[in-house]
């Protein structure tokens, strides 16, 4: 089996794409080749994990200035052109679009030479480069029901999650203990709130236990904010091991990103979603909104990021066991944990190919 992982960017698709990639080698014997772009994180992890990578020259059509559409759009004919070179030299039997910038033109080169095509779509509302091929491609794996409305043939298959998240056992005893973080580069409006609400959530929450992943830029300021915490804070620059983070905690303040997303409702953990407000189609509020909505996460948005309410959030439902408990089994509801097989049989599926 040939296999193509196309698109990147960021590591919400790069780490599931790789868990796809060696789910194919794995389960198939498959070659695999991606396809990236120069600027994405791809360039870094994928060569690291011992799989070849050729890159197309495509930018950004979301949520940027009109002269970069026009790039973007001038540069796209040659990158269809490019990905299909690579389509012909590598002969695949399936590509597979993980989303990001790359994924359009591999996707559109593939459906342009009939090759099988499989949309991997792991937030509630698809991405541009989804929703241009939404209606063509021969498969989708999805994370969300709602999701599927958007493909033909799609199948809820999950996001592929490192399996230490699924062996998270329900946390017994202790104190009540807060785990705070915004992806490996933190994220600042969140430490900034943390900062300002410490005061309050010293007298809202005694007891409670922070662990909180600040990233580089505000690791010191918080360090100093949690200095009269004394043993009962811990700043992390990044935590090597966050499932183990995850074990300790009773509520996670974090992002709603789909791979974080994933996570959490991998280990179960109830949370409070702060969305980037500045990601593409706002797709994080979407995600937050999907959870929120069957009771296993509480929305904030960062507009309304005020310190005291931050507090008086967390204070309210570390003193809610019942609740924490309840928004826990419902998360878990969302957890698959065979998402990277049921995806790469999705794919030789697609392809025609048996299992080896």
């Amino acid at each position: 089996m040939r296999a193509i992982l196309a698109g990147g960017g960021t590591g919400g698709h790069v780490i599931p794409a790789l868990a796809i990639a060696n789910q194919l080698k794995k389960s198939y014997g498959a070659e695999v080749l991606f396809i990236g772009t120069a600027r994405g994180i791809e360039n870094r992890l994928v060569p690291a994990a011992g799989f070849p990578l050729q890159l197309v020259r495509v930018g950004a059509l979301k949520n940027v200035s009109l002269m970069t559409r026009a790039k973007t759009a001038f540069d796209l004919p040659r990158a269809v052109w490019d990905a299909g070179r690579m389509l012909n030299e590598f002969a695949p039997d399936v590509v597979i679009g993980v989303g990001g910038y790359a994924s359009g033109p591999a996707m559109l080169a593939a459906l342009v030479k009939h090759i099988p095509t499989l949309a991997f779509e792991p937030n509630v509302v698809p991405g541009f480069a989804n929703r241009m091929v939404a209606r063509f491609v021969s498969g989708a794996a999805v994370h969300f029901e709602e999701t599927a409305k958007y493909f033909r043939h799609a199948e809820v298959t999950g996001v592929p999650v490192r399996q230490a998240f699924f062996e998270i056992t329900p946390k017994r005893g202790g104190p009540p203990t807060l785990l705070v973080f915004g992806g490996s580069q933190g994220a600042h409006a969140i430490n900034e709130a943390m900062i300002r609400c410490l005061d309050v959530l010293r007298r809202e929450a005694p007891g409670i236990h922070i662990i909180h992943q600040t990233g580089e830029r505000d690791y010191n300021d918080a360090l100093a904010a949690y200095q009269a915490f004394g043993d009962s804070a811990e700043g992390f620059k990044f935590i090597e091991d966050m499932p183990a983070a995850f074990a300790r905690a009773d509520l996670v303040v974090c992002r709603s990103g789909a791979s974080t997303v994933a996570e959490i409702a991998a280990a179960g953990k109830p949370a409070v979603f702060v969305p980037f407000p500045r990601a593409a189609d706002d797709h994080q509020t979407v995600n937050a909104l999907a959870l929120e909505r069957i009771g296993a996460a509480v929305l904030v948005e960062e507009s309304k990021l005020d310190g005291v309410w931050l507090a008086e959030t967390i204070a309210t439902l570390l003193g809610d066991p019942g609740r924490l408990h309840r928004m826990g089994e419902a998360v878990r509801g969302l957890a698959h944990p065979n998402a990277a097989q049921d995806i790469a049989a999705m794919a030789a599926r697609v392809a025609g190919i048996e299992e080896g």
